[in-house]
């Protein structure tokens, strides 16, 4: 693997860059001047099959066309809005991120945001630094978290784990995505201006897409209102940065803690003065046990696709799948229930393209075995459930034409 070419975009982590030193040749990029990247990659563009980026140096168009030889993308992160994934698919690179391994991090930092808005703990710190406590007397009133009305924009990974956190504060949860999630407690709100109005606090936990661009605008900000606190650990675009601005300085928002800003790491020095924001440099995942197991998983990926193992954590198939016709997918079960419905679902979890569901209906006392099959299944799309009402046993999912056995769960 030695000889294997890895061009990293910038300056990550120590961790990371030592044991790819150790393992591939690798390229720094960021050590030339910028004026001269570019012949930079023209002159090491024959050896580079591996790019690896994160949430803030990702792999564009012109990047990957850059590199004739490229083979795979992996990212240090788990958004990959700075990857070019319509390009990687017209040109079969592959391309992982590390999801999970930050999910508990960043959902841990959610929430200790939105009590330190709320509880104002950082501006209390610095009242009982400055002298002001001995000085001018107890410090003043704050409002309390639990038993809020929480909203969550996104219930991905990230949102749930939120939402679970929230839970234990007894707060009411409610959400708002581009579709319902099945097998969940919490109100979908299918409007998220509605989610803002009968929200306490609202978190910003979605994947940055053309659609999620400036989503919390002055409509949401305004429905949020006076009293609301508005939390953002996805990505700074998400929210109009002008308009929150304004909000705060006029007194239309309760407060906002934010990890993540428009133009990092350039953040509203209009923010700096208001005791009612907490402000932190994009350290949702900072802490050594996540970051050292996101490097791993880099490392791991790259790993297995020069020794042509199944990657770890896939984002794109090694091969475009979209004029392969008629593949099946076959459900195989068991159940020991009359009556009994088995039903399995396919559906793009960001954009809920290509939606389909198949439903058998199982009568009849005692055990009975049979199949569900789908006779079009959407190879590209990973939002695969399977549900079923009464007792039933998933023994088998299995993708024909295509090989490898989908992993399905109990919805």
């Amino acid at each position: 693997m030695e000889s294997f070419g890895v061009l990293l975009t910038g300056p990550m982590d120590d961790y990371l860059e030592a044991e790819l030193s150790l393992r591939f040749k690798l390229f720094r990029l960021w050590e030339s001047p910028p004026e001269e990247r570019e012949g930079f990659i023209r002159d090491n563009a024959a050896e580079i099959r591996a790019v690896v980026g994160n949430s803030k140096m990702g792999a564009n168009a012109d990047l990957i066309e850059a590199l004739p030889g490229l083979e795979i993308i992996a990212s240090f992160s788990v958004g990959l809005d700075l990857v070019d994934l319509n390009k990687c698919r017209e040109k079969g690179i592959r391309v992982t991120n590390t999801p999970d391994v930050l999910t508990d991090d960043v959902a841990d930092l959610a929430i200790g945001l939105a009590i330190c808005t709320m509880r104002r703990i950082c501006d209390a710190d610095r009242y009982v630094r400055s002298g002001s406590w001995k000085s001018k007397g107890d410090y003043r009133l704050t409002s309390k978290f639990s038993g809020k009305r929480v909203g969550i924009l996104g219930l991905g990974r990230i949102g749930l784990a939120i939402a679970k956190r929230a839970e234990a504060f007894n707060c009411t949860i409610n959400y708002y995505s581009r579709s319902e999630k099945p097998n969940t407690n919490y109100q979908y709100y299918p409007n998220l201006i509605k989610l803002a109005e009968n929200s306490d606090v609202l978190f910003v936990a979605c994947a940055l897409t053309d659609d999620t661009h400036h989503i919390i605008n002055r409509e949401v900000i305004d429905a949020l209102g006076p009293k609301g606190v508005l939390v953002n650990v996805g990505r700074g675009p998400h929210v109009d940065e002008k308009e929150l601005v304004k909000a705060l300085i006029e007194n239309r928002l309760g407060g906002a803690g934010l990890d993540v800003y428009e133009h990092e790491p350039h953040v509203p020095e209009e923010l700096f003065v208001l005791d009612n924001v907490v402000l932190l440099p994009h350290v949702g995942s900072g802490t050594v046990e996540t970051r050292k197991a996101m490097a791993d998983l880099v490392l791991g990926n790259l790993e297995a696709h020069v020794l042509k193992k199944p990657l770890l954590t896939p984002v794109t198939p090694l091969q475009d799948l979209d004029d392969i016709q008629n593949i099946q997918l076959v459900f195989r079960f068991t159940s020991s229930c009359d009556p009994n419905t088995i039903e399995a679902s396919q559906g793009d979890p960001k954009r809920m393209m290509s939606r389909q569901t198949s439903r058998r209906r199982c009568g009849g006392a005692g055990e009975q075995s049979g199949e569900l099959r789908m006779r079009r299944c959407f190879p590209k799309v990973s939002g695969l459930t399977v549900q079923w009402r009464g007792v039933a046993r998933l023994s088998e999912a299995r993708r024909y034409r295509v090989g490898g056995v989908k992993r399905a769960e109990r919805a």
